[in-house]
C-alpha cells in the first residue's frame, strides 16, 4: 500500500523538494500534503506549482502556546490522512502531546553526525571542535531535540578551507542524497541505518 507522505518546511523547502521528485514510480510513497508555519515560506509556493495541496498554520498568533498551534496544525492535517511525517527544515519545536502522537511515523533531518551538534550552528560548532568529518543525519522524531533512533548518516571529510558556509553547502548536497533514499526505505518498513560516504 502506497504510504502518505506530509512534509512539513518553513523556508525554501529544497529537502522537500528533493523528497517529492523522489517519490515517483515504484517509489513506496506519496506526498500528499506540504505544511509550513510560515505563510511565505518558499516551499509553500514551489508545492503550489507541482499541485501538491498546501496547509499554513501561522505559529505567531498562539505566542508561546505550542500546544494549541499544535492542535491547529493537527486538525487541518486530518482531512490529508498522512501515515509518515517528514520534517524538511521546519523550525518549530515540537512538544511531546505531538510527537507522541506520531511516534514512529515522523522523521527529520538535522545537518550534524547525531549525537553530535544537536540544535543550531552545527557547522561553525564542527569546525570550533577540530573535527575531521561532519555530516547529516536522518532520524526518528521524539520530544527530546534531534534525538531519536538514527535512519542514516552521511559523512565528508572537513578540509582546511572550510568555513561555516562552505561546510553548510557542502553537506546540503549531502542531505539531498541521503533524505529521498532513507524515506523510501523507511516508507518500505525498513529501519535499520542507512550510511553514505560523501
Amino acid at each position: 500500500m502506497i504510504k502518505r507522505v506530509a512534509i512539513f518546511v518553513s523556508g525554501g523547502g529544497s529537502n522537500m523538494r528533493v523528497l517529492v521528485e523522489d517519490m515517483i514510480g515504484d517509489h513506496p510513497a506519496r506526498p500528499c500534503v506540504v505544511v509550513s508555519n510560515n505563510p511565505a515560506a518558499g516551499g509553500i509556493a514551489w508545492a503550489k506549482t507541482q499541485n501538491i495541496p498546501t496547509i499554513v498554520v501561522d505559529h505567531r498568533p498562539y505566542g508561546a502556546d505550542r500546544a494549541a498551534f499544535e492542535a491547529a496544525l493537527t486538525q487541518a492535517l486530518a482531512p490529508h490522512a498522512p501515515d509518515i511525517i517528514c520534517l524538511a527544515g521546519f523550525m518549530r519545536k515540537l512538544t511531546q502531546g505531538f510527537t507522541d502522537a506520531w511516534a514512529g511515523r515522523m522523521i527529520n533531518i538535522h545537518p550534524s553526525l547525531l549525537p553530535k551538534y544537536k540544535g543550531l550552528n552545527t557547522h561553525a560548532r564542527a569546525l570550533e571542535a577540530g573535527d575531521t568529518a561532519h555530516g547529516c543525519t536522518v532520524h526518528e522524531v521524539t520530544a527530546a531535540l534531534d534525538d531519536g533512533p538514527i535512519l542514516g548518516q552521511a559523512s565528508i571529510a572537513i578540509e582546511d578551507r572550510d568555513t561555516p558556509d562552505t561546510l553548510a553547502a557542502r553537506i546540503l548536497v549531502q542531505e539531498h542524497r541521503l533524505y529521498p533514499q532513507v524515506l523510501r526505505r523507511f516508507a518500505a518498513g525498513d529501519r535499520s541505518p542507512l550510511f553514505l560516504q560523501g
